[in-house]
This record gives structure tokens, C-alpha cells and sequence, in this order.
């Protein structure tokens, strides 16, 4: 048999000697601020996007602009799904356009085939010859134009 100092003539020492240390502290903070950061960007997306009734404003705004002002393609990347399927983007000023230039006077929720939805209210001014429509927008892959109907 072989004689002489062994690397490890016994057993090798525990590493971690010494009490162990309760970390229930340091686990609880480290949820909570997970749980704080999660809250405040939930409200800084709403600040960064705006409210669901900014949002619809905004999108009645630029399509009836864009409408106005001859820019169908913009108007037409607007609009749901389900009326890309019934109107060409040719005819999409014969059901939407109306005389006069457009200002987006209110808007107030509602609900269309059990999903959230918005009427926007729009004033056409025609040199004094006034005509109201409202446009339905929905959430449906970012904020859309999905119906019109001229208001009382």
C-alpha cells in the first residue's frame, strides 16, 4: 500500500458551516417590487397610448382627414377587417365621405356583437350646410373604423 500525505486523508469539510440564514425577507421585497414595476407600466402604457376614447378620437380624426383630402390608402388601412371584405377601397369615400370638412365632436362607448366598441360623433361643415355622422371603432389589432351611420 502506498504511504504518504494524502490530498484528503479524510473526508473534505462541509463547505457552509456556519447557520443558514433565513431569506423570507429578501424573497417578499423581491415580489413586491416585481409587483410595483408591473402596475406602473400598466399605467404608463395608458399615459404613452392614451384612453380607449383618446385612442378612438384620434383614429376618426385621421380617417376622416385622410378621407377629405383624397388619401384613400390611408383611410382604407384603417378600417376592420369585416368592412374590408364588403367595401373596395375604391368605394370606401361613397360610404364614408360626406360634403364639407370633418371635426370629431364627442364620443361615447357601446358595445357591438357583445365586444367594447366606441361611436365617434363627426361634424361636417359644408359652408354652413351641417350633416353628423357616427363612426364605429373598434379594438380589432390596434384602433379601427368598423361602420358608419349619419346621427339625428
Amino acid at each position: 500500500m502506498t504511504q504518504g500525505p494524502f490530498l484528503y486523508d479524510d473526508d473534505p469539510a462541509p463547505l457552509h458551516t456556519g447557520t443558514p440564514r433565513n431569506r423570507n425577507g429578501t424573497l417578499l421585497a423581491l415580489l413586491g417590487v416585481t409587483v410595483l414595476i408591473a402596475v406602473v407600466m400598466v399605467g404608463g402604457m395608458t399615459l404613452y397610448k392614451g384612453s380607449g376614447d383618446d385612442q378612438s378620437r384620434e383614429v376618426a380624426g385621421v380617417f376622416t382627414a385622410a378621407l377629405s383630402q383624397g388619401d384613400l390608402e390611408t383611410a382604407y388601412g384603417l378600417i376592420c377587417d369585416d368592412v374590408r371584405a364588403q367595401v373596395p377601397p375604391d368605394q370606401l369615400a361613397a360610404e364614408y365621405l360626406q360634403p364639407g370638412d370633418p371635426e370629431v365632436t364627442g364620443s361615447t362607448e357601446t358595445e357591438v356583437d357583445g365586444e367594447p366598441a366606441r361611436l365617434v360623433q363627426v361634424r361636417w361643415d359644408d359652408d354652413g350646410a351641417v350633416t353628423t355622422t357616427e363612426l364605429t371603432v373598434v379594438p380589432e389589432g390596434g384602433t379601427k373604423v368598423c361602420g358608419t351611420s349619419t346621427a339625428g
